[in-house]
């Protein structure tokens, strides 16, 4: 479909601002991207990224666009976890069924290839441009070398925010009356760093595992990259006992990653370098509504509903909202109005729903992941659902390798988790897991819940 074409502004050239430039301009309408930053095709990347998990959402919307093929060059599937414990061997958990993976892929590589992708479509990309306002009602930006200096003024039709956690767009909006803002900022911070590649260029660790080292109240994890080095992330507290605040000198952190991650120490590049010259990020859940005003303005992506990473769907999210806004303009054609109100409803629920999943997921791979129990329930599950898929579809795979609703997950999760907890009290849990008595416990209790 191509509709009516409108002058647009899309503030922001990340990953969710280069792929609404995509699909804006298939849909004929003329795209000018801002952004505060130098053009990332022509910097160095900066030390402070998680590597990317690209899942069924993800590629369903680059799927739509016809540039699936061309992004899947630039990751590594991964189909299962790889647990690393203390003193222990590692251990692997799949994902979901034969062939489903999730897929590390850069950040910076991904959204290089972004931008060139829009800019061949003929999007006009402005870089080191800083937009300081916006008139939401006129759809006029404002940009300037300060704050406090002149200001170019521009006209368009409507006005996207793609800008991030701590949107300049949504700063304007949230001056509105009966404009609902929240930011929560969780304790743990996080950290990059670099396992490089064997000199042969292969990797050090299983190329297609997401490798996890749990350790309670914080973890590291690995992602691969094409060139054979891992991406790695350090999440620890920012205060406490076991916190970065205690890890001010080389040899205190030599000390702490030989004590807790003993079988990588010496295998991270550089690691007091890296340590020190990397900075020390934070993570916050950012929730707002609405998300858009009259047919003018609308957040997308992390302006409008930012999450910690731990589920891996920030990005998914985020191209997401660009499908489910697509699929939205085919009904509605040129009543932006009406585009606008549907999307900011149907989306603001799934927002919030993957918002307390992707919290959630932080507490199972960094303390559950490791607790005996939680294995055990996980390996119940998993047999339980191989024999009766129909009943009985795992929450991550909901989530991650399917495009229903985020807020359908949600309740699958609670009511699954309401389902397991009678199931582990069981006597002899441990013995009898894999057994008849089990299956048909579950299946009763799948029942009940259903009559509920």
């Amino acid at each position: 479909m191509i509709q009516t074409p409108k002058n647009i502004a899309i503030v922001g050239s990340g990953l969710v601002g280069s792929l609404l430039a995509i699909y804006l301009r298939k849909l004929g309408h003329q795209i000018t991207v801002y952004d505060r930053r130098p053009d990332i095709r022509k910097v160095e990347f900066s030390g402070r990224s998680i590597n990317l998990a690209m899942s069924d959402r993800g590629w369903n919307a680059l799927r739509e666009v016809g540039v699936e093929d061309t992004i899947k060059e630039l990751g590594i599937p991964m189909d299962k976890r790889a647990i690393h414990l203390v003193g222990e061997p590692e251990y692997y958990q799949k994902y979901g069924k034969e062939k489903e993976a999730i897929w590390s892929i850069s950040r910076g590589v991904l959204n290089r290839r972004m931008i060139d992708l829009a800019e061949e479509e003929g999007a006009d990309f402005r870089f080191e441009e800083k937009v300081w306002d916006i008139d939401l009602a006129e759809a006029k930006i404002y940009t300037g070398e300060s704050d406090k200096g002149e200001w170019d003024e521009y006209k368009f039709d409507m006005v996207f925010g793609c800008d991030g956690a701590f949107s300049r767009v949504r700063h304007k909006m949230q001056r509105r009356s009966r404009f609902d803002y929240s930011q929560d900022f969780i304790d743990v911070g996080y950290k990059e760093l670099t396992i490089p590649a064997n000199e042969d260029g292969s990797h050090k660790l299983d190329k297609n595992s997401f490798h996890i080292w749990p350790r309670g109240k914080f973890m590291f994890i690995a992602m691969p990259n094409l060139d054979g080095s891992f991406t790695c992330t350090l999440f620890l507290p920012f205060e406490g006992e076991v916190s970065f605040e205690n890890l001010t000198t080389k040899e205190e952190v030599k000390e702490f990653f030989t004590e807790y991650f003993p079988n990588i120490y010496q295998v991270i590049e550089d690691i007091s370098s890296d340590f020190f010259k990397n900075p020390t990020s934070a993570m916050v859940t950012m929730k707002c509504f609405p998300w858009t005003y009259w047919n003018k303005v609308a957040l997308v992506g992390d302006s409008a509903h930012a999450v910690v990473p731990f589920y891996g769907q920030g990005m998914n999210a985020g191209f997401e909202d660009i499908y489910e806004l697509n699929k939205i303009i085919a009904k509605h054609g040129d009543d932006w109005e009406t585009i606008f109100k549907t999307y900011q409803t149907e989306r603001k629920p799934n927002a919030d729903a993957i918002a307390e999943l992707s919290y959630r997921n932080f507490m199972e791979m960094s303390s559950k992941t490791a607790d005996a129990n939680f294995i055990l329930q996980k390996k119940i599950e998993k047999h339980f659902s191989l024999k009766y898929p129909e009943q009985w579809l795992p929450v991550y795979s909901r989530v991650t390798f399917s495009d229903r609703p985020y807020i359908e997950a949600l309740a699958l999760g609670d009511a699954q988790e309401e389902i397991m907890a009678e199931v582990m009290k069981m006597p002899n849990i441990e013995e009898i897991w894999d057994s008849g008595e089990v299956e048909n416990k579950m299946l009763d209790l799948i029942s009940k819940s259903k009559q509920l």
